[in-house]
């Protein structure tokens, strides 16, 4: 039988507006179809991740698999409803905003979770110079490395702040938010060429162990998809997500239009 979680709302928060993706630009965005700059995926995805977090706490940090899909954009400043019900272990979650459905997704607490070890991937650092992006940029079986990143105390809180995420699990254990691991499958992409506006449109993640606040993270990846469809150029990494340089902290599948197609003029 089917239990309804409490709903969890929050007002979306356009983070990136400065970034180099313009498609967070609301100029740019526009260009694409949409009515303004997106909000990251990877910050719809943190608000998602409140649910598990609130029903299963430090074991969902641990080990919890939480896999998402973007289906139309959150703007900035809406109101956006997180919904959630679980039904013999597994919650499946949607997000509305304008009253649509714009992601879906579910989480669960495995019982057994595939380890996996930094040795089982290739540990290769982000490219030396970026290039403008092209369809050969993320060769299918190529190893891609990141910048590490550290969010400290002050950095970490302030990702709290910038998510509207006010659970106290993660000051009070002095947690990192899984999130941030999203942003840093985000920065497989962008440390290793120069794109212009581009979407993630979809990740799973299965966490292996909790994120300390200040940890160093960077990730190994592996490019596993990279083809056209419907106009746009979508690229796959399976990747792992890992602290400190040698903490295996999540198992991650990251999916990306890197080159979308632009709306035709009127």
């Amino acid at each position: 039988m089917s239990k309804r979680l409490e709903t969890y709302r929050v007002t979306a928060f356009n983070t990136a507006r400065q970034s180099e993706n313009k498609m967070h630009d609301d100029t740019v965005a526009r260009r694409f179809g949409f009515a303004g700059g997106l909000v990251p995926g990877v910050d719809v995805m943190a608000y998602m991740m409140h649910l598990p977090v609130r029903h299963w706490g430090r074991d969902f940090l641990e080990r919890g698999l939480i896999e998402a899909r973007f289906v139309k954009p959150v703007y900035d400043g809406e109101d956006t409803v997180v919904t959630g019900s679980e039904s013999d272990g597994v919650m499946t979650i949607e997000v509305e905003s304008r009253g649509e459905l714009c992601a879906t997704g579910s989480a669960s607490l495995p019982g057994f979770v595939l380890s996996l070890a930094p040795a089982d991937c290739q540990d290769v650092a982000a490219v030396a110079e970026r290039r403008p992006v092209t369809a050969n940029s993320y060769e299918i079986g190529r190893w891609l490395g990141t910048v590490p990143r550290t969010w400290g105390d002050e950095a970490a809180g302030d990702y709290l702040a910038d998510i509207r995420e006010t659970d106290p699990i993660y000051a009070r254990d002095g947690l990192g938010h899984p999130g941030l691991l999203q942003r840093v499958m985000n920065k497989v992409l962008v440390d290793n060429a120069i794109l212009g506006p581009w979407i993630h449109v979809g990740s799973r993640m299965q966490l292996l162990a909790a994120a300390r606040t200040g940890d160093e993270l960077t990730a190994r990846a592996k490019v596993t998809g990279n083809y056209e469809k419907k106009g746009h150029r979508f690229v796959e990494l399976d990747a792992l997500v890992v602290g400190n340089g040698i903490t295996p902290l999540a198992h991650c599948q990251h999916v990306a239009i890197t080159q979308p197609r632009e709306r035709a003029a009127a």
